[in-house]
């Protein structure tokens, strides 16, 4: 009999994708067999990238990863997560704030649907503060964020926030 692979689903707004992000990401492969990464649509937000925009950035980080795939959704994350059959919801967690509002989310999901589960992964701990919103606030005055996100957000970052 073989094993049934498992799937994690881990879907965020990716507005940009940070090395947070990518982190998170990387080690819950370290876990999961496969993961789904979806850039949800926001309709209520307008992002610095366009959807298809998130998913290529994201796509060119996992080049060749064939236990990685990288799509976008605009449903809920729950019923998206049993479309693409995966038994797991990752959610990133830096802070109390985010736990109390991740936290009500994953009642719901389990209400929803008792067959998905959530797993919360803190970063790294030099990527616990860092936000996609903070992100973008530094580099709208100037600042350099090379650091915290892949090198090909950082440039995409300066050319449409950054000043003239």
């Amino acid at each position: 009999m073989s094993k049934q692979q498992s799937v994690a689903l881990f879907p965020a707004s990716f507005d940009p994708v940070t090395n947070g992000h990518l982190d998170v990401a990387r080690r819950a492969l370290r876990i999961f067999d496969r993961l789904v990464l979806a850039v949800a649509l926001n309709v209520a937000k307008e992002g610095v990238f366009s959807v298809e925009e998130r998913v290529d950035l994201l796509k060119g980080e996992f080049v060749g990863d064939s236990n990685v795939t990288v799509t976008s959704f605009d449903s809920l994350s729950v019923d998206f997560a049993q479309q693409v059959g995966a038994n797991v919801i990752i959610r990133g967690v830096r802070a109390m704030s985010d736990f109390e509002y991740e936290f009500e989310m994953a009642l719901m999901n389990k209400h929803l649907n008792s067959e998905i589960e959530t797993v919360f992964m803190m970063p790294s701990q030099e990527y616990l503060y860092v936000s996609s919103s903070r992100l973008k606030e530094l580099v709208r005055f100037g600042r350099d964020v090379e650091e915290f996100v892949p090198a090909e957000v950082a440039k995409q970052l300066r050319e449409r926030l950054g000043r003239s």
